[in-house]
């Protein structure tokens, strides 16, 4: 089983991650994690701290040579700005220079003053921050590799920012992730691209925000990961719990989950058909993917898809979301801190993270293995047992 765990605050010394459950052997190096991280902080919009903070990696345990030792693996990600921090957020004992104590509606900061007991909202958005994120990413990074050593492989697009969507079905596939990265807004459609960058300009001279959508796309996913048996145990509830629970995100939409609610049975699901080629699926395939790869909690072998909503950001440029001052009752603007237009293209390799973590921990409770030969070779023989099944099945 794989479980991470991260701590630190967005303004701390470091951010700290702890994967456990990675197999021995695994190949991996600083730079490749360090390549993930890098592509967290693209996209048109983001502010100023995405430009000169730089994400600073110490793999510090549960690798050695390149390569895992089968124990639990932890990264630091250091905080550049610390010494500007160092006062402000110090361990030790000591008051802060000053609170915030007119919470963001949109925030954690209210529900979180009231469910600790704090009277200084930083106590709440230190952790709250999706600067967390960025131990997420190094998480997920490390799942990526062991996922690719099976052949499957996670990637992301923007489809809506704001009021602006691409055109319905235009999606990447493996292979062309450079091409979406290459955007400014990481859109694969480059007319929608152009037409959101004007849309992040017209709301950032207005000092606002704005959300959109990402499209999440997993390729290779053999058939049989999750489980109809269990209800904690269904792909796509821990797919939909893992993408919710990503900083600002407010909707998924596993397949064509909405449209469906409003089709007939005829014409919303996936007709099977026989192709003995197709090995991930034992031999046989889904004429669409209307169900996003996923039936009865489990996955399809088809390419697996969530789309992935973000609210606009809670912190403005231009503070006017009317709060209560906590310290005197009476009416406020809320504070700002540090905030961007739009996050939304980093959104897109936070859900690819997640993802590939929800994968890479069903497929260890699936094929199991100590070291990562004897994972990939439990795949090969699961997929080659499905496909002399179903060829059996034919004969007979």
């Amino acid at each position: 089983m794989l479980r991470f765990l991260t701590a630190g605050e967005s303004h701390g010394p470091s951010l700290t991650v702890i994967v456990e459950g990675l197999p021995a052997g695994l190949a991996i190096t600083g730079e490749q994690v360090g390549d993930q991280l890098a592509r967290r902080r693209l996209g048109y919009g983001r502010g100023p701290r995405m430009r000169f903070e730089r994400d600073e990696l110490r793999l510090i345990g549960g690798i050695r040579h390149g390569r895992t030792l089968g124990s639990p693996v932890a990264v630091e990600i250091l905080n550049s700005e610390w010494p500007k921090w160092e006062q402000e957020m110090s361990a030790a004992p000591g008051t802060p220079s000053a609170k915030l104590t007119k919470p963001r509606p949109g925030h954690a900061d209210l529900a979180g003053m009231q469910k600790y007991a704090f009277d200084d909202a930083r106590d709440v958005l230190e952790r709250a921050s999706a600067r967390e994120t960025a131990a997420r990413v190094v998480a997920g990074a490390l799942a990526r590799a062991l996922l690719a050593t099976i052949g499957i492989d996670v990637l992301s697009h923007v489809v809506r920012i704001g009021t602006i969507a691409t055109p319905t079905g235009l999606r990447p596939v493996v292979g062309e992730q450079d091409l979406v990265d290459e955007s400014e807004v990481r859109c694969f459609d480059a007319a929608s691209a152009a037409a959101m960058i004007l849309e992040i300009k017209a709301a950032a001279k207005e000092g606002d925000s704005l959300g959109g959508i990402v499209e999440v796309i997993a390729y290779g996913v053999p058939v049989g990961l999750g489980s109809y048996v269990h209800w904690d145990r269904k792909l796509d509830g821990l797919l939909a719990g893992a993408l919710m629970s990503i900083q600002a995100v407010k909707a998924v939409e596993i397949g064509d989950g909405m449209t469906q609610a409003s089709q007939r049975g005829s014409v919303a699901h996936d007709a099977i058909a026989l192709d003995e080629t197709f090995e991930r699926g034992g031999g046989y395939v889904r004429r669409s993917d209307h169900a996003g790869g996923l039936e009865g909690g489990m996955s399809s072998g088809a390419p697996i898809i969530a789309k992935v909503a973000m609210k606009p950001l809670a912190t403005l440029n231009r503070p006017v979301l009317e709060t209560v001052d906590v310290a005197t009752g009476e009416s406020a603007v809320s504070f700002k801190e540090r905030t961007d237009v739009t996050a939304v293209p980093a959104l897109g390799v936070v859900t690819e993270a997640m993802v590939a973590l929800v994968l890479a921990n069903e497929a260890t409770r699936k094929f199991g293995g100590d070291s990562v030969e004897e994972f990939a070779r439990n795949h090969a023989s699961y997929v080659a047992h499905l496909g002399s099944t179903s060829s059996a099945a034919r004969a007979t």
